[in-house]
């Protein structure tokens, strides 16, 4: 089953971007996934080819109209189309590596990308979109953020990466943050690579990555730690 994306946009012209190159590149060429790209504008109905007007209530900026989003989405999403209808929106759900996994392990996604002020709450509303957020800032439009939710998803299907075990290591996989790498040489600037990873001691090796990768989180992301134990208890 190839994973397909359909991304709703105001400039298709900003895909495949990135997701040409590295991994997510080598799969869209190898058919482990296929990415199509609709220009909302296609479906507005006045010469101007609007998608936008004034918010009610009043207010700076423009908001998505909710009836030229709704025939763009349902263009893009058939009746029967079982991928997830989702919008990268600042306030959405915050994207996180259990979220990537379930939507690298299903058919595939159709991502609205939100500009302006924002979305008309009602499209919103009657066709099911999934709000989520890539972070607590925020960008000119959902478009930036559409290709960092596609290249977290792409690079767990299957034969996109090519050493499976390095996505099973990775920060967040396991609660924890990655612990540190070294490779050569064998002393940088007075500083060597720890012995432990040099001892060919494997349980030794992975006691001090486990450790190391306590330390950083405890340091760096102490909400990770106290989410683990939350889970745990």
């Amino acid at each position: 089953m190839t994973f397909r994306a359909s991304v709703l946009t105001l400039y298709p012209e900003m895909f495949p971007g990135p997701l040409a190159v590295s991994l997510a590149g080598r799969g869209l060429a190898e058919g482990a996934w296929s990415l199509e790209t609709i220009q909302i504008r296609d479906f507005a109905t006045d010469r101007h080819r609007s998608v936008d007007d004034t918010p009610a209530g009043g207010g700076a900026g423009m908001v998505m109209r909710a009836d030229v989003l709704a025939r763009a989405v349902d263009h893009a999403s058939q009746p029967g189309d079982p991928r997830p209808r989702l919008l990268m929106s600042p306030r959405g759900k915050p994207l996180t590596q259990q979220r990537v996994r379930e939507l690298a392990a299903g058919p595939g996604a159709v991502i609205l990308c939100g500009r302006f002020e924002g979305v008309d709450q009602r499209v919103i509303d009657l066709r099911g979109l999934e709000e989520i957020s890539v972070g607590d800032f925020i960008l000119s439009g959902g478009e930036p953020a559409a290709i960092v939710l596609l290249d977290a998803v792409v690079r767990l299907l299957p034969g996109v990466m090519g050493n499976a075990q390095s996505g099973e290591e990775e920060s967040f996989e396991n609660g924890l943050l990655e612990h540190p790498h070294y490779t050569r040489p064998q002393e940088f600037e007075g500083v060597a690579i720890p012995d432990v990873l040099n001892s060919g001691h494997h349980a030794k090796i992975a006691a001090w990555r486990h450790e190391q990768a306590e330390k950083l989180t405890r340091k760096r992301r102490p909400d990770l730690i106290t989410n683990r134990v939350t889970k745990d208890g």
